[in-house]
């Protein structure tokens, strides 16, 4: 039974369930949110599920095909490798490392960038222009490179890795919002503000952080992409995790030398890898798509 509204009151959808309405009338990125909830989902509780452990070794069950091969098993799902483990379970704890980790590099990059990039993009005279050069002729040299190279001076190991690509995506951060910074501080209504009498601090975070949403999500969903294909490359050149650890780039790397014998076990990782990165795109341009669209209302 329908209730009666005495007030005849029309609902108005608070501003983040407007976002998930414009959000869902895409079906493509309904079906990346639906990937990317997966691989979160796997993130959390991939070492539950796991059938097996990464590690374990099966002498009697060596290069066994996946399921739905005419010789596979539905005991181990995407089959086993050189050394007879699980690749199921290996595939569902290096989405754990690759994934997680990748989250993890953009949340502390995104933090140190924005705020390196507002006090970058509220600076003026000499010190605005040495800050705006120093950060572009960083961002001229690719991510990956940077990487590589901090590596290099490091050593190699996952937490090294991670401090690499953390210390490469933040630039971008910085370029990205110092340039949104610069651009709002230029506006009629930040001019208003300031003849009004407020500070920096406040013209920031009641004018300008409001409209940086947009901006932050964009970037993050491209921030945790580099990042995936990153953590992947290193663990492909055996600069990211370690022979302990289980990685989908280093899954990569160590199924090469079994490849014409078993493809799956390059196609699977590799598959892997692309959904991830083909998911957050989706999301994220998603995510852009109806950010816009709720501020043209």
């Amino acid at each position: 039974m329908q209730r009666f509204n005495h007030y005849q009151e029309e609902y108005y959808p608070s501003p983040l369930m407007h976002v998930w309405i414009e959000f869902k009338r895409s079906h493509i990125a309904l079906a990346g949110f639906v990937i990317l909830s997966i691989f979160i989902f796997i993130a959390l509780f991939g070492d539950l599920i796991a059938p097996f452990d990464p590690s374990q070794q099966n002498t009697n069950a060596i290069l066994l095909p996946p399921s739905w091969e005419p010789n596979g098993t539905i005991i181990h799902i995407f089959g086993t490798d050189s050394l007879g483990r699980d690749v199921f379970s290996r595939i569902l704890y290096a989405c754990q490392i690759t994934f997680g980790v990748s989250i993890l590099i953009v949340m502390v990059a995104a933090f140190v960038g924005v705020s390196l990039g507002v006090v970058a993009g509220l600076l003026s005279g000499l010190r605005s222009s040495i800050v705006n050069h120093l950060f572009d002729s960083i961002m001229a040299i690719p991510t990956l490179l940077i990487a590589i190279i901090i590596v290099a001076i490091l050593g190699t190991g996952l937490s090294n890795a991670m401090l690499a690509i953390t210390l490469a995506l933040i630039p971008q951060f910085v370029h990205q919002t110092r340039t949104f910074v610069k651009t709002e501080l230029q506006k009629d209504y930040v001019m208003l503000d300031k003849l009004d009498g407020a500070s920096r601090r406040r013209i920031f975070f009641s004018s300008i952080l409001p409209g940086m949403l947009e901006l932050i999500v964009v970037q993050a969903t491209l921030a945790i992409s580099i990042a995936i294909i990153d953590i992947s490359a290193l663990g492909f050149l055996n600069l990211g995790a370690t022979t302990g650890m289980t990685e989908l780039g280093q899954m990569l790397s160590q199924s090469l030398d079994v490849a014409y014998v078993s493809p799956w076990l390059v196609t699977l990782p590799g598959l892997f890898i692309f959904l991830m990165v083909f998911s957050v795109n989706i999301v994220g341009e998603g995510l852009r798509s109806a950010l816009r669209n709720r501020l043209k209302l």
